[in-house]
């Protein structure tokens, strides 16, 4: 592998917007900074949002259907037949978004039962997750993302270097209820412990070494381990150079290992806090030039909580 690959690929872009006025323009916000890391990884992109929670008693699920013409309609129908609830799915191009009135863990049983061709991208209360293989600027304009609103979001941009260009081997990757992973760099020993984690039940759909940071972190979760701990965990078990934004119901972290070869800057003003891998994604953003800003630490957690980038 070339510098110039380990100093190009994949590009990562979060925001969390403070203010009403921002959350209705998310969408446009982080196609921007999408737009501004296109080079960085022009085979594919994908995005988390956090927005318009599921009630009590429901979940929301985001599929993706691979045929040409996928049958929303005829899912909606089927999942208010099952669970006594009207259902309408949201449709984006080559995905769409449920809400379900069961748990998340009844709804996903349920889709692999019964619709063995969705896969479910994303479960929680308010997450959505759609990504697809093909430059940013098309899955953006594709994706409609800049209709979306919402409270936070993270985006990737890949370039991939160690497994084929797919929607499944897109970022970001699903890690949990309302938690996700975006990754850039490459991991050494994924695939030993690929091996490990799946004698511990982590199921894995594609070789991608990210792919394994995010079932790590899933099963040190399910350990009783807390986010910020189990980041933590990864500076000793994951060998690599890396990059990670981690998006949960309540905000992002960030972890830069402990050579944080890979470039990344976060910033914050009163309307917003921003993490990307370079800076011309921050500095479209509005009020950029009056944003605290600063370049996170090797091998330290940085959790956004109440407002607050807080380190840990």
């Amino acid at each position: 592998m070339s510098w110039v690959t380990l100093g190009r690929m994949c590009g990562i872009a979060g925001l969390y917007t403070k203010t009403p006025a921002l959350q209705e323009r998310l969408g446009e916000l982080l196609a921007g900074m999408l737009g501004q890391l296109a080079f960085r990884g022009p085979d594919s992109a994908g995005v988390a949002f956090y927005r318009e929670p599921a009630p009590m008693g429901s979940c929301k699920v985001s599929l993706h259907c691979a045929g040409s013409t996928p049958a929303w309609d005829q899912l909606g129908f089927d999942i208010e037949q099952a669970f006594g609830a009207p259902c309408t799915p949201e449709v984006r191009a080559t995905h769409a978004t449920c809400v379900i009135a069961a748990s998340a863990e009844e709804a996903q049983e349920w889709i692999a039962e019964t619709h063995p061709e969705l896969t479910v991208m994303s479960a929680g209360r308010s997450i959505e997750i759609f990504k697809e293989a093909g430059p940013p600027s098309e899955f953006s304009r594709r994706f409609e993302l800049r209709q979306l609103d919402g409270t936070h979001a993270l985006g990737h941009t890949r370039m991939a270097t160690e497994s084929r260009v797919s929607t499944a081997h897109s970022h970001p990757f699903w890690t949990g209820l309302d938690l996700c992973l975006v990754h850039n760099g490459s991991l050494s020993n994924h695939n030993l412990l690929r091996r490990r984690l799946a004698r511990e039940g982590i199921r894995f759909q594609t070789d991608n070494d990210s792919e394994v940071a995010a079932g790590y972190l899933t099963w040190r979760l399910r350990e009783g381990w807390s986010l910020d701990e189990a980041l933590e965990g990864c500076l000793s078990d994951l060998d690599g150079f890396y990059t990670f934004a981690v998006g949960t119901a309540d905000g992002f972290a960030v972890l830069r290992d402990p050579i944080a070869c890979k470039p990344a800057v976060m910033a914050e003003t009163d309307d917003w806090v921003a993490i990307a891998s370079e800076y011309r994604a921050i500095a479209q953003l509005p009020g950029a030039e009056d944003a605290a800003m600063w370049e996170p630490e090797p091998g330290r957690v940085y959790s956004w909580e109440s407002a607050v980038v807080a380190a840990v």
